[in-house]
């Protein structure tokens, strides 16, 4: 990880970040969340901010065979954090796009913890009737680096009858503890200082066993945290009727991967769910990316939601250092969503370059009372 420098004309903090738009509505998004975090730093003046495009994705991947550079992990490095948009693409088979970019960088940069915020917007609503406001207010942590996708297993025997695959997950000691004690440590640095294990080891007797029983060491450590275990299947049930006994929620890579998306939606709309791919050692620069994907059925028109940009660069800049300037930018895109200027997935109208220019127009706004 480079670190920041300092801008030598101001003697402010001066970041550099990766950008890598990719795909689908990527560029759109990413683009969207570049305007704004450079209106930010313009108007605050507290930092400084540089950001390098870097071309990888499918149209990389066409021209060259594949993904990302040879030197990926070095060419990451130099920078202090990534800002990435979304990989897939309608005519590559989604194994070949997720592993060729996006694992082809969490695993390498031991990104081991994924962090999603969910919470309802001001402005937006939550499908569920009986959800009160504040209700969904979760901090899910994915173990990032191992479990279900650690790309262990294969295939034998192709095109027979008697053709067999295996997907082995792996669950090591130091993978489980180290996510379990982030986990812990996330809970408590909440009001509620209350956390929610996700597991399957009724039915997963090996690994999640162990998950199970490096959760309840870990937490000795943390006597101020409040914490329960509850199964996979039973915590999509628990997060749609009883929202609010939730706080900061852990879980293996498969089953976190699917419950956030099922909390995106339960908050109003994958549109603002954001996520930080981290490195909580600071070894390796972290990697912040919207939950959405790619979403074939509208790239190009202009429609797409930046929220989740926004809030996913919101995450960036805090994890930098910039509290302060996090939290502006995240104000200034919760007034715009409380006036109504929503995208459509949110019931309304505007447009991505509507939301946009009315978020730097508030950060303008803000600042001009301070």
């Amino acid at each position: 990880m480079s670190g920041s420098s300092q801008d030598r004309s101001t003697g402010s903090p001066h970041y550099r970040i990766a950008s890598i738009p990719a795909d689908g509505i990527g560029p759109e998004v990413v683009s969207a969340a570049i305007l704004a975090v450079k209106e930010l730093s313009q108007t605050l003046g507290t930092f400084s901010i540089e950001f390098t495009h870097i071309p990888w994705g499918t149209a990389y991947y066409k021209e060259h065979g594949r993904y990302v550079d040879e030197n990926v992990l070095d060419v990451l490095r130099g920078f202090d954090a990534t800002l990435f948009g979304a990989v897939g693409a309608p005519d590559v088979p989604d194994h070949i796009s997720l592993w060729g970019l996006l694992l082809a960088i969490r695993g390498p940069l031991q990104l081991y913890a994924n962090v999603r915020p969910v919470r309802t917007f001001p402005g937006t609503e939550s499908p569920l009737r009986r959800a009160g406001c504040g209700d969904i207010d979760w901090l899910l942590v994915r173990e990032n680096s191992e479990g279900e996708y650690a790309g262990h297993g294969g295939r034998s025997h192709k095109g027979q009858p008697w053709e067999v695959a295996t997907e082995v997950a792996i669950f090591t000691y130091v993978g489980v503890e180290r996510i379990m004690r982030f986990a812990f440590e996330a809970a408590r640095a909440r009001p509620r200082k209350l956390l929610t294990v996700v597991t399957k080891s009724n039915s997963m007797r090996s690994g999640l066993v162990l998950w199970d029983e490096v959760a309840a060491k870990v937490a000795a450590d943390f006597p101020d945290v409040k914490w329960d275990k509850m199964l996979v299947d039973a915590m999509t049930v628990r997060m749609v009727n009883n929202p609010k006994s939730l706080d900061t929620i852990v879980g293996t890579n498969l089953h976190m991967d699917i419950l956030s998306d099922l909390a995106a939606a339960l908050a109003g709309s994958i549109g603002v769910a954001p996520s930080s791919n981290l490195d909580p050692t600071r070894k390796s620069p972290s990697m912040f990316e919207p939950v959405h994907g790619s979403a074939f059925d509208i790239t190009g028109k202009g429609v797409a939601n930046p929220v989740a940009t926004f809030w996913s660069a919101s995450e960036m800049l805090a994890w930098l250092g910039e509290k302060e300037a996090a939290a502006f930018l995240m104000k200034a895109v919760e007034n715009v969503c409380e006036a109504g200027i929503l995208t459509r997935d949110l019931g309304g109208k505007a447009n991505t370059k509507e939301v946009t220019e009315a978020v730097c127009a508030e950060i303008k706004r803000l600042n001009s009372e301070k």
